[in-house]
């Protein structure tokens, strides 16, 4: 069985029929007997960041969907732990949150960029094994996490291109219908 820890990339089986997840790639910020939490990385709510923070002038960068759990809550990954510090490594170069009146104010100076930082609405969350369930049904493929996935411009590539991270044996995949009755 595949096995799963903080930093794990989780990329949805092709047929995955469930609408929250379809084709979606998560990655692993937290993975321990409590259970797991991830967010979801080629995912757009289609609404700017500016929308959801009171004073703000961040419009100019994007919002993901993080995931259906949470709704209301604002989760940030970035790069730049020297300039945003308290985040989380999670792996690869990656950090999870971070200082908030730090973060705003580097945005508001635009000293960061969505090259750098990238914003989600919610996050995706399983019960302690119910996750390690899911990897047995084969309902989700692992890889290591890495930060030209997580900070891909091109959304609806990312799951393509994880899919190519799992090697040739998997490449038939990619061209696989949502629905396996329209093959």
């Amino acid at each position: 069985m595949q096995t799963v820890e903080k930093g794990t990339i989780l990329i949805a089986e092709p047929f995955l029929q469930d609408i929250n997840f379809q084709r979606s790639v998560i990655l692993v910020c937290e993975h321990d007997l409590e259970g797991t939490f991830g967010i979801t990385i080629n995912k757009d709510t289609g609404d700017p960041l500016g929308y959801y923070l009171e004073d703000s002038n961040e419009s100019f960068l994007p919002l993901f969907d993080g995931g259906p759990v949470g709704r209301d809550q604002l989760h940030f990954l970035h790069t730049v732990p020297d300039l945003l510090p308290g985040g989380l490594h999670i792996t690869d170069g990656i950090y999870w949150g971070g200082d908030f009146k730090t973060m705003t104010a580097l945005i508001r100076d635009r000293d960061i960029n969505e090259d750098e930082i990238r914003f989600f609405l919610g996050y995706s969350g399983w019960e302690p094994l119910q996750l390690d369930e899911e990897l047995k049904e084969k309902s989700w493929l692992c890889i290591p996490g890495n930060a030209s996935l997580v900070f891909n411009k091109d959304l609806k590539s990312i799951w393509k291109d994880a899919v190519r991270e799992l090697g040739n044996d998997y490449l038939p995949m990619i061209n696989y219908p949502l629905d396996p009755s329209f093959n």
